[in-house]
């Protein structure tokens, strides 16, 4: 287990990160909203946190102070929230293609800012940034809590008056309306609280990868975001968690399995070379067999109801 989690440390906490990033393109999905915009929020999160580590705080030698990593955290997610609202305002006006056309377009805007800017390191971007943990599987103790209490606070959503109105615009938003559903609150606050947390996640991002740059949170980041919440499922928290986790995982399970002793050299040739094809297939496949991801409302009412009627 211990060479395992040496092997492996730095995809674990991706693994985990992901399903966090996941969950911010869930909460606009969860009001009907198809937006992309997470990884500009996550991409400045990581920013805000390279530029006060390095340039504002200039910690001593020693690891750096994870208390300062989580006020690093706090100022992104404040940053990231009121940007979220000055996009989404007018932005969350759009519907359907349209939205995630704007959406888009943001990501790419804040990317090219960020590519002038001096303070942003220009092209180079920044590097050094002081790490708060010995070791990379360390991150864990960030990055778990992180997860959990999204994931909580998701799941709390979900069940609140707030939570049954955002469904409710996803299902039928003249009928949401009809019923005294004010859809402009709503979609608003459902796009500053995904701001918010992909900008606290951008800000563990850019302590964990070392360095942080334009390439961090472009329309790449985007597309593998909606896999994750596709295949996993669109219609309850768990669905993007389990897309990101297993997402996340597969390629590398794939390089696993060709090194497995047994197989004929071409198979095994096919599976190290062409590993981002087969993801690539499997992600296809599966939304077509399941159109509404892998997880879904109905199969976790199955599941519950199967552990109660073992425990009776």
């Amino acid at each position: 287990m211990a060479t395992f989690l040496a092997t492996y440390d730095f995809l674990l906490v991706s693994m985990v990160l992901a399903a966090v990033l996941a969950l911010t393109l869930y909460l606009p999905l969860m009001a009907g909203q198809l937006s992309v915009a997470s990884p500009g929020f996550y991409a400045l999160g990581g920013y805000i946190a390279a530029i006060l580590s390095t340039k504002v705080f200039h910690p001593g030698p020693g690891l750096y102070p994870v208390s300062l990593v989580v006020l690093e955290m706090a100022v992104a997610a404040v940053v990231s929230g009121v940007l979220g609202l000055v996009v989404g305002v007018p932005a969350l006006r759009l519907r359907g293609i349209f939205l995630a056309l704007a959406t888009i377009a943001f990501v790419q805007i804040l990317g090219v800012v960020a590519l002038n800017l001096e303070v942003t390191g220009g092209a180079i971007g920044i590097f050094g940034i002081p790490q708060p943990f010995s070791s990379q599987l360390q991150y864990m103790w960030l990055a778990i809590p992180l997860l959990l209490l999204s994931m909580l606070f998701v799941a709390r959503l979900e069940r609140t008056r707030t939570g049954r109105a955002l469904i409710a615009l996803r299902e039928d938003e003249l009928a949401a309306a009809a019923m005294g559903v004010n859809p402009t609150y709503h979609k608003v606050l459902a796009f500053t609280t995904s701001a918010v947390l992909a900008g606290a996640v951008g800000a563990v991002s850019a302590h964990f990868i070392n360095t942080w740059n334009s390439r961090q949170g472009t329309f790449d980041t985007s597309v593998n975001l909606m896999a994750f919440v596709l295949v996993g499922g669109s219609r309850t928290f768990v669905g993007p968690v389990v897309g990101g986790l297993v997402l996340t995982a597969l390629p590398e399970a794939l390089r696993g399995v060709a090194d497995v002793g047994g197989l004929p050299p071409w198979l095994a040739q096919f599976l190290r070379d062409g590993r981002l094809i087969i993801f690539g297939v499997l992600i296809a496949i599966g939304t077509v067999f399941f159109p509404h991801g892998l997880i879904t409302p109905g199969l976790l009412r199955r599941l519950g109801g199967r552990r109660r009627a073992r425990a009776a």
